[in-house]
């Protein structure tokens, strides 16, 4: 008796693989959306540092923090700080400026920037960080911002 040779792929072995991969891909997916929202985060956060050393740049150069632009005037506009979160992040957070008293007038004595997470960030649960004139960042939780 000879044995036939079989020169293909079972429905079994197919069926078999497959649910190897979706084993693999359950576990592998959400663990590069937690890398992925973390790296958008960081970048947020690079952008808020960058901005409040430019604020206070804006400081020693002006005596005073920038305005927000949109209170500014057409003139005093070229004197105020542009800046706008790098385009990766820019979908998934909104930048916002404001002072300690909430009106940001251009003696105010300090500032807060901060990203607020829309989008995907927002429905996935991300916190508004922040940075003030004094360096403080919030959310002050362990490990929020690479501490």
């Amino acid at each position: 008796m000879q044995h036939k040779r079989s020169h293909g792929v079972t429905l079994i072995e197919l069926m078999i693989a497959v649910a190897i991969v979706a084993i693999l891909a359950s576990i592998a997916y959400p663990s590069y959306e937690s890398y992925v929202r973390k790296g958008r985060r960081a970048t947020a956060q690079a952008a808020l540092q960058e901005l409040a050393a430019r604020q206070h740049q804006f400081l020693l150069n002006q005596r005073r923090y920038a305005r927000r632009c949109d209170t500014c005037t057409a003139a005093e506009k070229t004197l105020e700080m542009p800046f706008a979160l790098p385009a990766e992040v820019a979908g998934f957070y909104t930048l916002h400026a404001n002072g300690p008293d909430a009106s940001y007038l251009p003696t105010s004595t300090g500032f807060v920037v901060s990203a607020v997470p829309s989008g995907a960030m927002a429905a996935r649960g991300e916190q508004t960080m922040s940075i003030d004139q004094r360096g403080q960042k919030t959310p002050a939780a362990p490990g929020y911002w690479g501490r």
